[in-house]
């Protein structure tokens, strides 16, 4: 690997910015393909950069046919985010759990009292309001959002501005019965059925969880098989 593409790889990383690497295994060419923009010796052209594109999308490396030799595209996505808000009790576990399973986890609470103390060390927390924090975090297509606080007034703003995201995952912690009063509010603020449907409420799989531990392995196990799910339907037939 050339040093000017190795030193563009790592920033790439350093700045969690999704790339593809473009390697000619036959001539050892290569090229940096990332959003909008490419660079590198390798000649690129439409299959290519159609095959890059898709690997970033399911996060699985490919390898593509060309006339001038089989290239494999390496994936370097940046690791998937999970932004819980609320640094309540199911917080502190769900966190720490999310940061083991690979998660950049970021803990959202404007009530200072709540996020205070050693619970959430070495943790990113923000105390602006949901949705002055949301708009600063940009959630994305490999972005989990969990809600927790059962207040309208925090989870509200949240949950909206993640309906009109990218993000693969989002939840709110609740009943059924405040559930169904969630549902109305997003109706009113515009929302379509289907999109209101994007929340997962009430949040986590069906294990019977009890405890805020067991609560919090509820709603990882969820966001990790709609994590895997999503790349699974974006791999090609």
């Amino acid at each position: 690997m050339k040093p000017d593409i190795r030193d563009a790889l790592l920033a790439a990383r350093a700045a969690a910015r999704p790339v593809a690497l473009a390697t000619n295994l036959r001539s050892g060419q290569q090229r940096l393909i990332y959003a909008t923009e490419s660079e590198g010796d390798l000649c690129l052209d439409v299959d290519m950069v159609a095959a890059a594109a898709e690997a970033l999308k399911a996060d699985r490396p490919t390898t593509l046919s060309t006339p001038a030799g089989q290239v494999f595209i390496q994936v370097f996505n940046p690791p998937p985010r999970m932004i819980v808000v609320g640094a309540v009790h199911i917080a502190e576990p769900l966190a720490k759990m999310g940061e083991l399973a690979g998660y950049g986890v970021t803990v959202v609470d404007p009530r200072r009292a709540f996020a205070a103390g050693q619970k959430f060390e070495g943790f990113t927390v923000l105390g602006d309001w949901p949705d002055e924090a949301m708009a600063k975090l940009k959630p994305n297509r490999r972005t989990a959002i969990v809600a927790l606080t059962h207040d309208p007034k925090i989870d509200d703003p949240a949950l909206l501005v993640a309906l009109k995201s990218d993000a693969f995952y989002i939840g709110a912690l609740g009943s059924s019965k405040t559930h169904a009063k969630r549902r109305d509010r997003m109706l009113a603020a515009g929302f379509s059925e289907a999109t209101f449907q994007r929340i997962r409420g009430p949040v986590g799989l069906k294990i019977g969880a009890r405890s805020p531990a067991e609560i919090a392995v509820s709603v990882l196990a969820e966001v990790i098989a709609t994590l895997h799910e999503t790349e699974k339907a974006k791999e090609p037939a």
